[in-house]
């Protein structure tokens, strides 16, 4: 029976630290569909970041318009099929790799986390490989909630005979061995529907994995980890939050505000086509006052197609006053959230904001004065061959998936029998047939 049938999502099997591998990874969102494929190389210790096996070197990337997608969420069927299968094509002929399954980021579905501690009794005395498995099969049972899908399910810390704290407790000795777990759950009919999108391309889904977990993974460096950091990703259709403390992943939100509503507000202001106004938003936006914003104008389309129509012109300073209140309203709920969360505990945690609606002048220094944090933009460390585009914060979701399989060692994997091979990579979950079908 496949795990699904749980209410849990595929895992994919961990990475070996010392075999190469290949790994696909898909990124649909709101405005732009991604998928890239990558080869894993097992590499020194201490030669890159220090929470990394592998290497990460680009081999193909398909990078289309989305289609059919709300706040991250499957809206036209049809319509993702058709972006999906075109983005996979663009990475497979560039690859010359063709792919049967992929991993895949979740960012909608109302992101939310639990935390609660498993427990087992060890006969032995000496807690072994298989005991950690089992503590981890059992909390993420223990997590699964009827119309939710458990995408995590991932230890903060281990405890034996009821000291807590331990981080690597294998071969150490005690007759109860527990866990520290936080679980991060979505909607069970966001994964669901990306799933079927996902099939009806005759590909399958080795893993799913939340947006702002795989960008953190991408972007952080081993001490912010550390020390605490908030990873916020910023699409276009939803904004999600991972925080990190002692190099742990403790807590995931989000909410369905992105850059797309900002681009809404801006074609209804100044009453321009969605297309024009999303250029606008690029080359002109910001969140911050300059000296000659009421001098700076901006031709405007017209809405029209009759040529005759003359377009207008705004001033950077009508852009401001349009663009500025829906991003304060966007930051207020990450500030609302952090303030809900671990991060409030970490005082001289940083906040690292990643997702294309982060490129917005002047939003750094905004974020700054209204969190009243460190801010920085996080852009994809350690991946080899990304071309310039492909290097800023929007890719950073896409970027964390093919970091993720070196992170796969740290969920519960259960092995299955039925099994696809992925020409050039490691296996995948077949039956997801028989989930989607108890689905609909």
């Amino acid at each position: 029976m496949n795990s699904l049938h749980y209410g849990l999502a595929p895992k994919m099997k961990p990475l070996s630290p010392r075999r190469a591998a290949l790994v696909a990874a898909l990124d649909i969102g709101t405005s732009k569909v991604v998928c890239a494929i990558a080869r894993l190389i097992p590499h020194a210790p201490g030669e890159v970041l220090r929470r990394r096996t592998h290497a990460v070197e680009l081999l193909g990337l398909g990078h289309v318009e989305s289609g059919g997608m709300k706040a991250g969420a499957v809206a036209d069927l049809d319509l993702v099929e058709d972006a999906i299968r075109d983005a996979v094509d663009l990475a497979e002929r560039s690859a010359s790799v063709q792919l049967e399954s992929v991993a895949v980021s979740v960012s909608a579905g109302r992101l939310g986390s639990e935390t609660f501690t498993a427990s087992v009794n060890i006969p032995s005395g000496t807690v072994t490989h298989q005991d950690v498995a089992r503590v981890l099969e059992a909390g993420g049972r223990h997590c699964a909630r009827d119309g939710r899908v458990v995408l995590h399910s991932l230890p903060i810390g281990f405890a034996l005979d009821g000291v807590h704290g331990v981080r690597e407790p294998r071969g150490m000795l005690a007759r109860q061995f527990g866990v520290d777990m936080h679980a991060v759950t979505a909607d069970t009919a966001i994964p669901r529907n990306l799933m079927l999108a996902i099939e009806r391309c005759h590909l399958g889904v080795e893993t799913m994995a939340a947006s702002p977990y795989v960008a953190g993974l991408a972007v952080l460096a081993d001490d912010e980890a550390d020390l605490g950091a908030a990873l916020v990703d910023m699409g276009a259709g939803t904004t999600t939050i991972a925080v990190f403390s002692g190099g742990r992943f403790v807590h995931a939100s989000g909410f369905a505000l992105g850059g797309h509503h900002v681009t809404m507000d801006l074609a209804r202001g100044i009453n321009a086509r969605f297309s024009d106004a999303e250029r606008i938003k690029t080359f002109y936006g910001s969140v911050l006052p300059g000296e000659t914003d009421e001098r700076d104008m901006i031709t405007v389309p017209a809405v029209s197609e009759d040529p005759r129509e003359p377009p207008q012109v705004v001033s950077k300073a009508a852009l401001l006053d349009i663009v500025q209140p829906r991003v304060e309203e966007i930051l207020e709920m990450i500030r609302d959230r952090l303030a809900a969360s671990p991060f409030a505990a970490e005082p001289a945690g940083t906040v690292v904001l990643t997702g294309g609606a982060s490129q917005l002048t002047g939003l750094p220094e905004l974020a700054a004065r209204m969190l009243g944090r460190k801010v920085r933009i996080g852009r994809p460390l350690g991946i080899a061959g990304l071309p310039e585009p492909a290097k800023g914060p929007a890719f950073a979701a896409l970027a964390g998936l093919l970091v993720y399989p070196q992170a796969a060692h740290l969920e519960h994997y259960e092995p299955r029998k039925t099994r696809r091979q992925m020409t050039g990579t490691g296996g995948y979950i077949a039956q997801v047939g028989r989930w989607l079908r108890e689905g609909f």
